[in-house]
């Protein structure tokens, strides 16, 4: 085993490759959700409720931090890819509304017990560089939101929308992989030392008002959010573009928030926390507004700059919960998951019934306006919390 305060750099690549597997297929309801709007014949409404039933098990999270301390991490870190991969290679198959979110909601279950676990399992591999740890983790969602769309796009091109069970055999061959490199780590029979129950009301209690403040501006930046990565596609195909224009933007916008979400983790180990996160939450909805009023010269350009900035925020936020000192940082991590999961689905729920009340441009509009409302609660994070980094 190697020193706790070295950065572990081959487990960190293997987690952060895990990350990638799962985020891939867990990428593809938006970039054909207007194939599923048309074949369904459902409104916005409905549509947002689709990333409501994803986000459902996330109730779950606080509960399954307080059990995983408890079991063999590595296992959940293995079958969720699998159970991921077999639930949305199939969306393009169901029949009906029903079944689309029965498969929706398997699939929520299964990245809640991946995505609680394995922050983790990174700030141990990661020792005194736990930015740099969580944003090679958090690069491999970016990464896999990058490449997913344009695979299911892709699929759907070849095969049809009721073709993409036949990529079920690639994540299922990733899984098996997974199992023979992830079977003798061991990085999760050091948490059994964290007692699952004693003391988990008093973290809570204890950091309570850290993770209201936290959670107001994951929620105020996630209408912005849930606007982009469910949306951005049906967005350009409301002003007529295609569906590989739709695949290829929302592409270009994660892959710019990628690199923002390493450059984000990685500087805030050397420049501070809620400095980084002071600089992105005030410029986030400023290319947003940018991004709304560009022209098709402009359209990638203020896409890329949204994504580089709005997606760097969930690293920082993420590396101060891991940098508490806390037996309990499963606990922890499975708190600013439950947050982090119920705010977007709040916030999808929202932007789906707006847009059917307003309209899908003017709901961008409103989302933009919303997120300026995280800038007084940063600043009130950096006042009340001079200890975080």
């Amino acid at each position: 085993m190697e020193k706790p305060g070295k950065f572990q750099l081959g487990n960190v690549l293997l987690i952060s490759f895990t990350h990638f597997i799962h985020d891939v297929y867990a990428a593809f309801l938006a970039p054909i959700l207007p194939l599923l709007i048309e074949k369904l014949k459902i409104n916005y409404t409905l549509a947002s409720l689709l990333t409501v039933f994803q986000q459902i098990p996330s109730l779950l999270n606080p509960i399954i931090g307080i059990l995983a301390s408890n079991i063999k991490i590595r296992y959940l870190v293995i079958i969720a890819p699998a159970i991921t991969t077999i639930a949305m290679s199939l969306i393009g198959l169901a029949p009906n509304y029903f079944v689309l979110a029965t498969l929706l909601f398997v699939m929520g279950l299964s990245s809640a017990l991946f995505h609680v676990p394995t922050p983790v399992l990174i700030k141990k591999s990661s020792g005194e560089r736990i930015g740099k740890g969580i944003s090679f983790f958090m690069l491999g969602g970016e990464a896999a939101r990058t490449l997913g769309p344009l695979i299911i796009v892709g699929a759907v091109s070849v095969w049809g929308l009721t073709g993409t069970y036949k990529l079920i055999p690639f994540g299922l061959i990733t899984s098996i992989i997974l199992y023979w490199r992830l079977k003798n780590l061991k990085l999760s029979e050091e948490m059994k030392s964290e007692n699952p129950l004693k003391g988990i009301r008093s973290t809570f209690q204890s950091h309570m008002r850290f993770f209201l403040l936290i959670g107001l501006i994951m929620l105020f930046h996630g209408f912005m959010r849930a606007s982009l990565a469910t949306f951005l596609p049906t967005y350009f195909s409301v002003k007529g573009m295609s569906l590989w224009f739709g695949g290829i933007s929302l592409s270009i916008y994660e892959l710019a928030g990628a690199i923002g979400i390493y450059l984000s983790g990685t500087f805030s180990d050397k420049t501070g926390r809620v400095k980084m996160l002071v600089g992105i939450v005030c410029l986030a909805p400023i290319f947003m507004i940018l991004f709304l009023f560009s022209n098709q010269t402009l359209i990638f350009p203020s896409l890329a700059l949204l994504g580089f900035f709005l997606l760097s925020v969930t690293p920082v936020i993420l590396a101060m919960v891991m940098d508490i000192d806390s037996k309990h940082s499963v606990f922890l991590s499975s708190i600013f998951m439950f947050i982090s999961f119920v705010s977007a689905s709040f916030t999808a729920l929202f932007v789906g019934v707006m847009s059917d009340w307003v309209g899908l441009i003017n709901t961008y509009k409103i989302s933009a306006a919303i997120a300026f409302l995280a800038i007084p609660v940063v600043f009130i994070l950096r006042k009340h919390f001079k200890s975080i980094k």
